[in-house]
């Protein structure tokens, strides 16, 4: 049976659950892809913790070099992260004629036409299935199975962090802080969690579905991102008093020459399928011009389920070797030279309904001259909630508006909180009622 020689770049959780997958199932995938699989190297720094796999004498080293060197490794496998050294390890690889294979949502955000132009022009695959959504096989499913479609729009909830904290929120009343504590515990939230609970994660991800759905270059720093830090428990019941539940969302929309890139919490109703998403799911959720609404969800983080990713890579490259096949389908399913500049919609033109909460002093008068402002800024108030008389200083105010433009939202906002009468910053949520 013929041999593909595969090389690992990085051996933490990913790299562990890789081998661990090709230890355990090495003859299955022998027996669905016609080949053996082999792992013949292993660089990463640390050589010496005990990692809860056995490995052949010689196969881990911290020489990544030579790894990228060995003429005998046809496809290289890069679960370090970050931006350096994994992209020099990745652009070497690729001008050494190998295939790559990458969880690294980061890298391709920020560098990824870089590394898909360079492979474009070497004539290798880079497969990144790993990098959105972890087991989820949604990077395959919009460039083949759903590729003769034209994308409306896209939803996310990219961030098994994020979900699993407003899910505890929302199902037992905790505070932010609390629940991210006891997310570090579990292994679900980083000791430096600010890339998950900051949106920056799910951001990532995002750059690379709007250059998948909408065949589009996209610059990173210009998608609108803003984390769940902010939102409290009072946020949470009110939502469900109004029908909704809150998610960190992650939206692309197409609108005429331009499209909307935006990671925020969300309140989304309480009957859409995304609201069902909880603790560490992850879902996203396409409408193409043909298929109609289509949605994918499962593990969106963890070793097992992004090794499965990984190897699904692998597989898929392993056919193409077999096939004689340098390179299938595009990285990005079309060609560099396809893509267009779709330039990203500024985020004070985007329009949707808006939840606004303001802590106040119990005064008189105080909520006439909030509408006041909201209405010389055009913003109609659909409802309103200003709960009973509290011994409290500051009693919240909560109004669910129609469609607003962001500007006029954010300028009534700025002018409501230099009354003396509100007691802290407000907080505005945007709401989604038609995920069409």
């Amino acid at each position: 049976m013929r041999s593909i020689k595969l090389g690992l770049l990085g051996f933490g959780t990913i790299g562990t659950g890789v081998v661990k997958l090709l230890q355990k199932n090495h003859a299955l995938l022998a027996e669905r892809t016609g080949v053996s699989l082999e792992l013949v190297r292993i660089a990463d720094l640390d050589i010496t913790t005990d990692r809860g796999v056995n490995l052949a004498p010689g196969i881990l080293s911290a020489d990544a070099e030579g790894l990228l060197n060995d003429p005998e490794i046809q496809v290289v496998i890069e679960l370090i992260g970050g931006y350096e050294p994994a992209r020099s390890f990745v652009l070497k690889a690729i001008q050494n004629g190998k295939h790559v294979v990458t969880a690294n949502k980061a890298l391709l955000a920020l560098h990824g036409e870089e590394i898909f132009r360079a492979a474009e022009e070497a004539g290798v695959e880079v497969m990144y299935e790993a990098s959105v959504g972890g087991g989820i096989p949604v990077i395959s499913a919009i460039k083949e199975n759903l590729g003769a479609n034209e994308f409306t729009s896209l939803y996310g909830i990219l961030n098994g962090t994020c979900n699993y904290i407003l899910t505890r929120m929302d199902e037992e009343g905790e505070v932010f802080a609390d629940v991210l504590v006891d997310a570090q515990k579990h292994g679900y939230a980083e000791a430096d969690p600010t890339f998950d609970v900051e949106g920056i994660d799910t951001a990532h991800k995002l750059a690379l579905l709007l250059s998948l759905c909408f065949g589009t270059r996209v610059d990173f720093d210009k998608i609108y991102t803003e984390g769940i830090s902010k939102i409290t428990a009072l946020d949470i019941e009110f939502a469900h008093g109004f029908g909704y539940k809150l998610k960190l969302l992650a939206i692309g929309k197409r609108d005429g020459d331009q499209i909307e890139a935006r990671v925020h919490p969300t309140m989304v109703p309480k009957d859409y399928p995304l609201s069902t998403i909880n603790g560490v799911f992850n879902c996203v959720r396409l409408v193409g011009d043909f298929v109609g609404p289509v949605m994918l969800s499962g593990y969106g983080a963890g070793m097992d389920a992004t090794a499965s990713a990984v190897m699904g890579d692998v597989v898929a490259i392993a056919h193409n070797l077999k096939a004689g096949i340098g390179t299938r389908v595009a990285a990005l399913g079309c060609p560099q030279s396809a893509l267009s500049n779709y330039a990203i919609k500024p985020m004070e033109q985007i329009v949707t309904p808006y939840y606004l909460r303001l802590m106040v002093k119990d005064q008189p008068m105080v909520l006439a001259q909030i509408a006041g402002i909201l209405g010389k800024h055009q913003i109609s108030i659909e409802s309103m909630i200003q709960p009973h008389r509290h011994v409290a200083e500051a009693v919240p105010i909560v109004f669910m508006t129609h469609e607003a433009e962001e500007r006029n939202v954010r300028a009534a906002l700025y002018e409501i909180d230099q009354l003396g009468e509100v007691c802290e910053e407000s907080l505005l949520i945007r709401i989604e009622d038609n995920l069409e």
